[in-house]
């Protein structure tokens, strides 16, 4: 009797899906030959794994993938034959499938990084033609995918090259090849606000490719943008970004401040247990070393976004406004509110890293461009777009609570006091502490030259500032070389003047005006510390001269004591008594032009720019090899 053909094979040991079985197949380094169409056909139906994918190209070493450049270079040129053919689904498995390609070849550091990445995927005789059509297949799929999953997937794909690429040749393609109208039609066209978040973070790192040395493209087109549809989208999505960002703050630590309940009261006395109603889950307590530690890994990667939101408020009006203006949709915050929340968020860490720092600064250039527009200004300053802001409370001292819809201006000045509070460090961020100062120095500029009277709690602002000079004082030697400090110096002392000499025009009422001459007055040797430790007297910039005056005029009058009698110990109401009295003789000496400053040119920020636009790629690369 003849055997039967039909025999029982043995059962693999392991289960391996088809498709990792032809990755495996694609990069034998003993086959040099093309594969099939039929290879490639079966391969692109197949749905791709792409974590099995990128860890199999990740272990290969740089030498090996540029051994197996023939089978990488088929790969890449079959996948944008099959996109570009638009069926489904084999289509966006391609998609799929470069994305994982180019996150992992792109990631790895060659010995030639431009012409190393060329070889492996396209040959350097073949480049130009391969990513011409390349980045035409994804402006075609963005623009006219055949549903708004495609044309994400293109996105995705965009985002994977472009950050990968960031500090190669490749990305002139992109520049030749404008994307800007693609990706706008498909923020336009998408379902939902969330699908905004990928294109106009590729947008920001587009438009800072190179910027300071060329006529950036993209650059260009957001100078002429005014789409207002499109940009309310792309505002709602940096919001919902925003809020995302800083709900990583608030898992590590809760910080909203419980109000008074029955609840609390009998717990604080531990009788928790009869406390009536529901038992609130507690928050896990984390350990203060472990929380610092936490911290400085945030914000999350998605903050690579506020590059993008960076660019857009510098060159587009209509943005910045509409950015300001926006109100809160059904049952969440205003998008500038998120951003304004972010922000403190940030500032109160600023300190835990490099990358915390840098994301500070940014969100800080973008406020600073807002108030330096004198219609923006004057909407953040006034009733008509007053916002609820959740402000940071992670870390102590803290400011008054309080709750409720405020000015902008208001939350805007705490989150400006936190940052000067919570980074006190003898390597100090000069940079970070003038953006502080300066941001304060604008908003009180309009405040005094429009005449409006803000309900604030001014005391903590002065106090503040004031402890900032004890802070420089003390820590002169350390401080006293670090570059730009001469401009913070400057910035700070006026301030302070343009406080004392415009105080009337702004202050809420006569009790602020005479907490500030009380503050000066308990300062008074500290500032004559402060100006020979850094010689301020010898620079015509500043006013403290203006302060030490003011400073010993009351001095004297207190020693005096209330009515010309000499008193060790005066009374609050005495002290009071004496800073009215005082106000009748006292003459400040001003400088003219305490109330001006300088207008915003990116060019002096082109450095920090640069740090920037490196972070946000990198967080970018994460983004992409995490999806």
């Amino acid at each position: 009797m003849e055997p039967s053909p039909l025999t029982q094979q043995a059962r693999p040991e392991v289960f391996q899906q088809k498709i990792v079985q032809l990755y495996d197949a694609l990069f034998k380094d003993d086959d040099d030959n093309e594969k099939s169409e039929g290879f490639w056909k079966e391969f692109f139906l197949l749905k791709p794994d792409k974590a099995t994918l990128y860890k199999l190209l990740q272990d290969l070493s740089t030498d090996d993938l540029l051994h197996l450049q023939l089978q990488t270079r088929q790969l890449f040129s079959r996948a944008i034959t099959c996109v570009k053919a638009g069926n489904g689904p084999a289509d966006a498995h391609a998609l799929d499938t470069i994305t994982a390609f180019l996150a992992s070849v792109l990631s790895k550091k060659y010995t030639n990084p431009s012409s190393d990445i060329i070889n492996v995927i396209a040959g350097l005789d073949k480049v130009d033609a391969v990513f011409t059509e390349f980045v035409a297949t994804l402006d075609v799929t963005i623009r006219t995918g055949r549903s708004l999953d495609i044309r994400q997937k293109a996105v995705e794909v965009a985002l994977s090259v472009v950050s990968g690429a960031y500090q190669t040749s490749l990305l002139s393609y992109f520049t030749h090849r404008d994307l800007f109208p693609s990706l706008m039609k498909f923020i336009q066209d998408s379902d939902t606000t969330s699908r905004a978040f990928e294109p106009f973070t590729l947008l920001g790192l587009l438009a800072n490719y190179n910027k300071f040395e060329f006529q950036n493209p993209y650059r260009l087109r957001l100078d002429d943008f005014v789409n207002e549809e499109v940009i309310k989208r792309i505002i709602v999505s940096v919001g919902q970004t925003s809020a995302t960002s800083r709900s990583k703050y608030i898992a590590i630590q809760e910080d909203i401040p419980e109000g008074w309940t029955i609840t609390n009261t009998l717990s604080m006395i531990g009788l928790g247990s009869i406390a009536p109603g529901p038992k609130k889950p507690s928050t896990p307590v984390v350990d203060p070393e472990v929380a610092k530690e936490l911290f400085a890994k945030l914000p999350g990667n998605e903050a690579a976004v506020l590059l993008a939101t960076y660019d857009f408020a510098h060159a587009n009006k209509l943005f910045c406004f509409t950015f300001v203006s926006l109100g809160a949709e059904k049952g969440a915050e205003a998008p500038f509110s998120s951003f304004l929340s972010l922000t403190s968020y940030l500032l109160q860490h600023s300190y835990t890293s490099a990358r915390t720092s840098l994301y500070s600064h940014v969100n800080l250039l973008i406020i600073r461009q807002l108030i330096e527009d004198q219609v923006l200004c004057k909407r953040i300053c006034s009733d008509e777009t007053k916002m609820t802001v959740r402000l940071c409370r992670q870390r102590s001292p803290y400011l008054p609570s309080v709750g409720g819809d405020r000015v902008l201006a208001a939350s805007i000045l705490d989150i400006m006091i936190d940052g000067i509070t919570h980074n006190l460090r003898k390597r100090l961020d000069v940079d970070l502490y003038s953006l502080c100062v300066g941001t304060i120095l604008r908003l009180i500029s309009h405040l005094s030259r429009s005449r409006t009277r803000l309900n604030y709690h001014w005391s903590e602002l002065f106090r503040s500032l004031l402890s900032l000079v004890r802070f420089l004082t003390t820590y002169t030697d350390d401080v006293k070389h670090l570059t730009n400090i001469e401009t913070l110096l400057d910035n700070l002392v006026n301030l302070i003047a343009l406080s004392l000499s415009a105080g009337e025009a702004f202050l809420p009422n006569p009790a602020a005006y005479d907490d500030l001459f009380y503050k000066l007055v308990e300062v008074g040797e500290t500032l004559v510390k402060f100006r020979d430790n850094f010689e301020l007297g010898k620079r015509p910039s500043n006013s403290i001269e203006t302060l030490i005056s003011v400073s010993t005029y009351y001095k004297e009058l207190l020693s005096d004591g209330a009515n010309g009698k000499k008193v060790k110990n005066l009374t609050s109401a005495q002290v009071a008594g004496v800073i009215k009295q005082g106000y009748e003789t006292l003459s400040i000496q001003a400088k003219e032009g305490l109330d001006s400053w300088e207008k915003y040119r990116e060019a002096d920020e082109r450095t920090f720019l640069k740090k920037m636009a490196r972070a946000a790629v990198e967080d970018v690369k994460k983004l992409v090899s995490d999806a």
